[in-house]
Formats: structure tokens, C-alpha cells, sequence
């Protein structure tokens, strides 16, 4: 068993409110691609409440989704991301979500078992804003390994 897993965050500022028919396609796909992520090779764990899904969790303030996730390597994530009916989606968030000028994603090393809080990855976020990439907080364009 690995020592360390892939954590990762993603946030995205909605350009319409949730309910908002513009968001409609969006909400009919987010079943489908949360689905996809559960039956991922290297999938460990991902944010969601009751509903499946983690779109009524509002820690980074009003129109904004969170996007949470424990990877068991950071090519299980990659494949999922990139190369998974998931890269479709992606393609068309410009669509749904507005651009955003700071870091919105980030990666990082958490121990094998271990799943990570809302805090931590506020704080991982606010690291790769601040500092730029690191052991601590990283991206795809600059990986550190976990030790």
C-alpha cells in the first residue's frame, strides 16, 4: 500500500445562479461525471453531502463550487482529468464558470488514509496563491514527489 495519496482541490465561480436554466446541462452532466470519478482507477475519496454531490457546500462564499478529492497516484487523477469522457466537461466550463485570475486548483500529499478537511485545502489554495508552487501546494505543470 502507498504511503501517501493525491489530494486535490478545485473551485469555480458560477456565472449563473445554480438553479439558473443556464446551469441546467451543467447540473444534468455533474451525476454522470461524479459517477465517473467514483469508478476511476486510483479513485480514493471525494466531497459530497447526502445528496451525492458537493454543490450545497459554501466555504468559499456565495456562487462558488468546490471540487474535492483523494487520488491514490497523480496519474489516476491525470487519467480521470485529461483523458476520461471528464476532459468534455472541462472543455465547456467557460460556459458555466467564469475566468478566474487567482490559482483555483491545487494538488498535494496527504498520508495514505487520511482525508483531508475544507481548511486544509483553504490553506493548500491560499499557499500555491501566495508562495507559487511547492511540496506543499503544487499543480500538473509542477509536480513534487511526496517526500
Amino acid at each position: 500500500m502507498a504511503e501517501y495519496y493525491l489530494a486535490q482541490l478545485n473551485i469555480a465561480k458560477m456565472k449563473f445562479a445554480f438553479a439558473d436554466p443556464q446551469m441546467q446541462e451543467f447540473v444534468m452532466l455533474l451525476d454522470e461525471v461524479n459517477a465517473l470519478a467514483d469508478a476511476a482507477p486510483g479513485f480514493v475519496w471525494r466531497l459530497q453531502t447526502e445528496e451525492g454531490d458537493a454543490t450545497a457546500v459554501d466555504f468559499f462564499g456565495p456562487g462558488y463550487l468546490v471540487n474535492m478529492s483523494v487520488w491514490q497516484d497523480i496519474e489516476s487523477l491525470r487519467n480521470y482529468v485529461l483523458r476520461s469522457a471528464h476532459k468534455n466537461v472541462l472543455a465547456r466550463r467557460k460556459e458555466w464558470f467564469e475566468r478566474m485570475e487567482d490559482a483555483y486548483a491545487v494538488l498535494w500529499w496527504i498520508p495514505a488514509g487520511r482525508i483531508p478537511s475544507l481548511e486544509e485545502a483553504g490553506e493548500r489554495l491560499e499557499s500555491l496563491r501566495n508562495d507559487g508552487a511547492s511540496a506543499r501546494a503544487f499543480t500538473f505543470r509542477q509536480v513534487f514527489d511526496p517526500e
